[in-house]
């Protein structure tokens, strides 16, 4: 099975994550967002599997400095607009190919998913 790990290059946890999967000896592609950001058609398909919420990242400057009317009244039609035109919005890491879409960095549940 062959994964794209979809991320921001300099971000620790994405860090981890590649030298996590590095370690398991995985076989992955690794995708910046920043120079090849999702479209809203693989944003809607990634939220169809885990939800909006989940890909959201709230807790990022990126985020904080929003103007308020772009936090305010959240629903899939504006996160999606939002993380299409500010990719760093998007939770990182993101990995698709498994047979689980997988949103941020936590080894105990990739070790299940992607052995």
């Amino acid at each position: 099975m062959t994964i794209t790990l979809h991320g921001i290059p300099n971000c620790d946890t994405v860090k981890k994550a590649r030298a996590w999967l590095d370690g398991q000896g995985a076989t992955y592609e690794f995708r910046d967002y920043k120079k090849a950001p999702p479209s809203p058609e693989e944003l809607q398909g990634w939220i169809a599997q885990t939800g909006w919420e989940p890909l959201l990242n709230k807790a990022g400057t990126t985020f904080r400095k929003l103007p308020d009317a772009d936090k305010a009244g959240l629903d899939e039609e504006k996160a999606i607009a939002l993380m299409v035109a500010n990719p760093s919005l998007i939770k990182r890491p993101v990995v698709t190919g498994a047979s689980t879409l997988l949103v941020g960095f936590r080894p105990d549940q990739w070790s299940t998913v992607l052995d």
